[in-house]
């Protein structure tokens, strides 16, 4: 089974302080980066490495993953 990157990535954002909008359509989340001050797109079930790290440069954080 591939590994799930959710629960770490969450851990991540709410540690840089980002927020939880909301519910976005279908299988996402919006939050918010105070970094970038910018709204950004969580899917729910993040298979990828990759995806992970594109996240977090959204808001405006290092790579992790």
């Amino acid at each position: 089974m591939a590994p799930q990157f959710d629960r770490a990535l969450r851990e991540l954002l709410k540690a840089a302080e980002c927020r939880l909008v909301r519910q976005g359509r279908g299988s996402y989340e919006i939050w918010y980066s105070p970094i970038t001050k910018r709204n950004f797109a969580v899917p729910i079930g993040i298979p990828s490495r990759y995806t992970a790290n594109a996240i977090l440069r959204q808001a405006g954080l290092p790579k992790a993953f």
